[in-house]
């Protein structure tokens, strides 16, 4: 078995090489003048189980590319099966035509990585778990609310909390941790102002008097962070909000948006690169990304971990 790291996120690639015991190969990831991606692997991987570390985060379609062109060489260069590891899975939110005219671009992205060479993909916290069957090889999608759920236990914060969900969409990732902390869960009803943009017009549940505990996947500009905890302050909510998140993109007035009085505190994973001094806490995915990538590579039970 053989890892490999893009320049998406190589510190998560090194711990989740250290949890396996092996080095990251060696391979050169450069650009040249033009932008164009230059990519050479340093040592042999014939007949090798290889193991490619690569979020699609932005510059989204730079480490795309990258993602691509690993497949590319590792074909060209006899590799017995090439596995995608992608914590973070770009272009998600694309999953369907919201208006006529427009692409499936999830779908067009996980038909690239197939048609690439890739044998197998994992990732964690699909926006949308649709897009499993957008793929016609494996895809093996872990999900990151364990995580939280030990965080809320270990930080003492269970009492007096209730969990929420953002949307519709999420509340099943919702009802997965309130299972887990055996808490009452509320949701928040919003409906999309633009591509970009939603309203928050009501929330539905009790939450008087409770810290809530906010699960997403993804946090963009944070906008609908922000309206929710207003929305859930209106409501008799403490303004103590635990805002978790799996994928930290963070563009725009996201940061801003973080600060608002009302959250206590925000809680990211490690599938997107950040800076430790920005204020977040973050729980690193390395031990659930090497456990599954054991897993596959003794071909053992992934199921356990989802």
């Amino acid at each position: 078995m053989k890892l490999f790291s893009g320049n998406a996120n190589r510190a998560l690639a090194e711990k989740i090489a250290g949890y396996l015991g092996l080095p990251l190969g060696e391979s050169l990831v450069q650009r040249f003048p033009d932008g164009e991606v230059r990519l050479q692997l340093g040592e042999s991987v014939r007949g090798n189980d290889v193991y490619v570390i690569q979020p699609t985060a932005p510059p989204v379609n730079e480490n795309l590319m990258e993602l691509l062109l690993y497949a590319d060489a590792l074909r060209r260069s006899s590799a017995g099966r090439i596995n995608a590891v992608v914590p973070y899975f770009g272009y998600a939110r694309q999953d369907k035509q919201s208006i006529g005219r427009e692409p499936i671009s999830a779908k067009l992205v996980a038909d690239l990585i197939e048609r690439a060479g890739y044998h197998r993909v994992i990732a964690i916290d699909l926006h949308a778990p649709q897009i499993q069957g957008f793929f016609n090889i494996p895809v093996d999608h872990l999900r990151s609310v364990r995580l939280f759920a030990e965080y809320i236990e270990r930080e003492g914060l269970v009492d007096g909390s209730v969990v929420v969900s953002p949307d519709a969409g999420r509340a099943e990732e919702a009802r997965r941790l309130s299972n887990l902390l055996g808490l009452p869960m509320a949701m928040l009803a919003k409906r999309r102002t633009g591509p970009t943009e939603t309203e928050v017009t009501y929330v539905i549940g009790d939450v008087e008097g409770l810290r809530p505990l906010i699960i997403d996947d993804i946090v963009s500009t944070g906008g609908t962070i922000r309206r929710g905890v207003d929305a859930l302050v209106a409501a008799g909510a403490k303004p103590e909000a635990v805002v978790m998140a799996t994928h930290a993109v963070l563009v725009g007035p996201a940061r801003s948006n973080l600060s608002h009085m009302g959250i206590e505190r925000v809680v990211f994973t490690d599938t997107i690169a950040l800076d430790a001094g920005e204020g977040y806490e973050i729980l690193s995915t390395a031990p659930l990304l090497a456990q599954a990538i054991r897993a596959v590579h003794t071909h053992q039970s992934v199921s356990a971990l989802i």
